[in-house]
């Protein structure tokens, strides 16, 4: 029983191959055909390269940053996959068809046979180094730089008008961030105005340390006026007017050092006749007072400096793409790889038969003896 033929072997057996010359002639033309159409008409290719920037490569990261600003908007994600995932979208083939009024161009009416158009011939990818090649291949080399050259634009809009949004976002949060600190600011500020109100003092702390530096100046005059006292009983004696005042007055010394030191002062006041306890009570409701205020001013400055690096943010919104290479003309002559690879099929496909009637199979030789035998 004879095998079934190959393809080789059945385009080997049709009578219109059987001579050398017509299959060189058949293969050679076809060969030529497809080289030609590989190289004819010719092709161009337009290209423009860009890479996705951030501020601190500007030379503004000192600056956006005592704003509060340095931060990415997309975060710990890749710009350059952020970059080609919008440079594929929609909206930005949309941008590219209405700045170059493509429809007309092309004479197309359908707006999804467009974006199919430039789906097909435009290619965005990204190379080594964080860069983002935009590719096109197209008879019409003008066509085709004014594609990559919108491509570039939309795609550099994009990401400025999605910066814009997310800074917007990030304004509203920090505006309300800012409005709460301040209402916090202003009711602390009014309890310490009050305290200091109600202990008839601007400065509460300075009416603190003078009752601490009462003591030792008691204590002082109480020393010297034992020294006078003592002094003045060698000349005279205890029953004199002298002696007597000069006691009373130590007398009166003591009790005022007496009620300075007392511990049981409830009225947290502040005024010459304040107390130790007093004075402990009132220093600590004022220090308690001053870090809610100290506080709520730290809060307020952070969020209102926050607030003016949005306003910077907008304004390098913009500056989120660079472009490396403007829209450039390929200077290397474009294949058409299709034809080329069809081209080479030929090729094989000739040396395949050459070699199949040089060396045929069993099956091919064993049918053509039988056929000659017959």
């Amino acid at each position: 029983m004879t095998p079934p033929r190959s393809f080789v072997g059945t385009l080997t057996s049709h009578s219109w191959l059987a001579r050398f010359h017509t299959r060189a002639l058949i293969f050679g033309l076809l060969t030529l055909l497809f080289v030609a159409l590989a190289l004819f008409p010719q092709r161009y290719r337009a290209a423009v390269t860009l890479t996705p920037t951030d501020p601190q490569s500007l030379g503004l990261s000192g600056a956006l940053g005592q704003l509060g600003a340095i931060n990415n908007v997309f975060g710990n994600q890749a710009a350059v996959e952020v970059a080609l995932r919008v440079g594929k979208g929609v909206y930005v083939r949309d941008l590219v068809i209405h700045r170059l009024a493509l429809g007309k161009r092309l004479d197309m009416s359908n707006r999804l046979e467009l974006h199919r158009w430039l789906d097909k011939r435009v290619t965005i990818r990204s190379l080594r180094g964080g860069i983002v090649s935009i590719e096109m291949q197209n008879r019409d080399p003008k066509l085709a730089r004014d594609v990559v050259a919108a491509y570039g634009d939309a795609m550099q809009e994009q990401l400025a008008e999605i910066s814009r949004k997310q800074t917007s976002y990030k304004r509203k949060v920090l505006e309300q961030l800012v409005n709460e600190a301040s209402d916090q600011l202003e009711k602390a500020q009014a309890v310490y105005d009050r305290f200091r109100l109600r202990n008839r003092t601007p400065l509460p702390a300075l009416a603190v340390e003078a009752v601490s530096s009462r003591i030792p100046m008691l204590e002082s005059a109480i020393k010297a006026k034992l020294i006078s006292i003592a002094a003045a009983r060698e000349l005279y004696s205890d029953n004199n007017s002298i002696i007597r005042q000069m006691n009373a007055e130590l007398a009166m010394l003591r009790q005022q050092l007496a009620q300075v030191r007392a511990t049981n002062g409830n009225d947290a006041s502040v005024g010459n006749n304040a107390t130790v306890g007093e004075a402990v009570a009132t220093s600590s409701q004022l220090f308690r007072l001053e870090r809610e205020v100290m506080v709520a001013r730290t809060l307020y400055d952070s969020y209102l400096r926050f607030l003016q690096g949005t306003a910077v943010e907008d304004l390098t919104s913009s500056a989120n793409v660079r472009i490396l290479e403007p829209p450039f003309i390929d200077t290397e002559r474009q294949v058409w790889w299709p034809a080329l690879a069809a081209a080479l099929a030929m090729i094989m496909l000739w040396l395949s038969i050459e070699f199949y009637r040089l060396r045929p199979p069993l099956g091919a030789r064993l049918e053509a003896e039988d056929r000659y035998v017959g």
